[in-house]
């Protein structure tokens, strides 16, 4: 389990004195790569300094907000120059703040959207800083993504659904739409130990973003986090703020750190992905991925994209067999329950579902099911008797009750496709323990007729799945 501190000013005069100790106490924490942010040239230069002498150092360039009033040409010239700088991995931190407006606001904003320039210039993501800034910081984001809408695109799958990460915006004090307008722009957001305060405002925004749209950071040496509130920060803390989201969500501390991490990757283009994988944990279960072939082809779907989920990378190469499953496996009774649920359609590999399925209940497990419903149409007959005593609970995606949007959202033909998603989650109500129809949150789903379809005309339980 290692952690990323995405955002720790190492180059701060508070770390002179014992920075080896400070990065040896974050090694033996876990913390395997720090991201060093400049906020003037001076510390710009710094940063890089500091990512040329330490290998897991990585350095951002950019004068804050705090200081737009120096950022004359000249310096700006500078930032610019620094991002040729192998290690350089984004142009921040920069931004907005209104709360000292220790520079004019409109000199900050000129300054902020000269920067954001640069990045784009050099294909690199940014690093914002807001505080009581939010409407002007999103405005200016949304300007430079919609004149330059192949900034990063590059660096991120052909097929892939995910905006373009474009950056990240640290310490975020945003509300929750706001940050789902950052999410569509291509930003993430990072918490540092403002999570652990008590009553902290961030926790409503943390939770409607989910552990796995986030990074973590400390946000060194500022912001410590409970239990060290008025002590110097450092990147070991880090693990204190994963902890503490990972109680918010009620995951592992394993979830929330291999999320965050590979969101920093990614964004940062750093480090090796982790390679493909066929069973992946989350929480106390394990989900098997046996497929990323499927009969639909949906509009919110990364299947030929990245297909990652919670940072695990589900892009398998080959398909799997029983065998290979099963060993994965090892011993069911040490899962809550084995899901088959990857990025294609299960139902395709009828027969390894069976086979799995019939090892784990032999040995005591809890089987479950997430398909699409199409089953019955892939294989050509009602597949659900031969469920029967091996699955326990199967979650199919509803999607809409409205075939035309079904089938739009699907990519498929609607009403065939609709019907025969219904009819096997009415065989499955019939012949099943336990059954779910899901949906995704997107704006255009009526989900209260969704719900009351599925309770009063289906049976069956009702869930409502993040868009993002």
């Amino acid at each position: 389990m290692m952690f990323i501190d995405s955002h720790a000013h190492l180059n701060s005069e508070d770390f002179k004195p014992d920075l080896e100790q400070v990065l040896d106490r974050a090694r033996g924490a876990g913390v395997e790569t720090i991201i060093v942010p400049g906020t003037t040239v001076e510390s710009s230069l710094e940063a890089i300094a500091l990512s040329d002498k330490y290998p897991n150092v990585y350095a951002c360039v950019g004068i804050h907000p705090h200081d737009a009033s120096k950022a004359s040409a000249d310096a700006l010239g500078k930032i610019e120059r620094m991002t040729e700088h192998k290690k350089v991995v984004a142009v921040g931190e920069i931004g907005l703040d209104y709360h000292y407006d220790f520079s004019p606001r409109g000199i900050q904003q000129e300054v902020f959207r000269k920067q954001i320039q640069i990045a784009i210039r050099h294909n690199l993501p940014i690093v914002v800083h807001t505080r009581e800034s939010q409407d002007d910081a999103i405005a200016a984001v949304d300007e430079a993504v919609t004149a330059n809408s192949q900034w990063r695109a590059a660096e991120s799958n052909v097929h892939t659904r995910v905006p373009a990460r474009r950056g990240v915006f640290h310490c975020f004090p945003g509300s929750p739409d706001e940050a789902n307008v950052l999410m569509e722009l291509g930003f993430l957001v990072s918490y540092p130990g403002i999570v652990t305060f008590k009553n902290s405002p961030v926790i409503e925004t943390l939770k409607s973003v989910g552990y796995d749209h986030i990074l973590l950071e400390t946000d060194s040496p500022y912001l410590s986090p409970v239990p060290l509130r008025g002590k110097r920060n450092e990147p070991a803390n880090v693990v204190l703020v994963a902890q503490k989201i990972a109680d918010v969500f009620g995951a592992s501390l394993e979830d929330v750190a291999r999320a965050a991490r590979f969101n920093t990757q990614r964004l940062f283009n750093i480090g090796p992905m982790d390679p493909p994988r066929i069973a992946y944990k989350l929480k106390n279960s394990l989900y098997l991925n046996i497929t990323i072939r499927c009969n639909a082809d949906c509009i919110f779907c990364d299947r030929k994209g990245e297909a990652i989920v919670k940072g695990h990378n589900l892009r398998i190469e080959k398909e799997p067999s029983a065998g290979e499953v099963l060993e994965a496996i090892g011993d069911p009774k040490n899962y809550e329950e084995i899901v088959f649920c990857g990025y294609g359609e299960p139902t395709i590999r009828l027969d390894v579902i069976k086979e799995v399925a019939r090892s784990v209940k032999d040995k005591g497990g809890r089987v479950r099911l997430n398909t699409d419903g199409h089953g019955n149409v892939i294989n050509h007959r009602n597949i659900v008797p031969e469920l029967v005593g091996l699955i326990d609970s199967v979650s199919i995606s509803l999607n809409s009750i409205d075939p035309k949007q079904y089938g739009e959202l699907m990519r498929l033909d609607g009403e065939k496709y609709h019907h025969a998603m219904v009819e096997f989650a009415r065989e499955c109500v019939q012949h099943l323990p336990e059954v779910v129809m899901t949906v995704v949150g997107m704006p255009e789903i009526d989900i209260p007729s969704a719900e009351e379809f599925v309770e009063k005309n289906i049976g069956a339980h009702f869930r409502l799945r993040p868009y993002f």
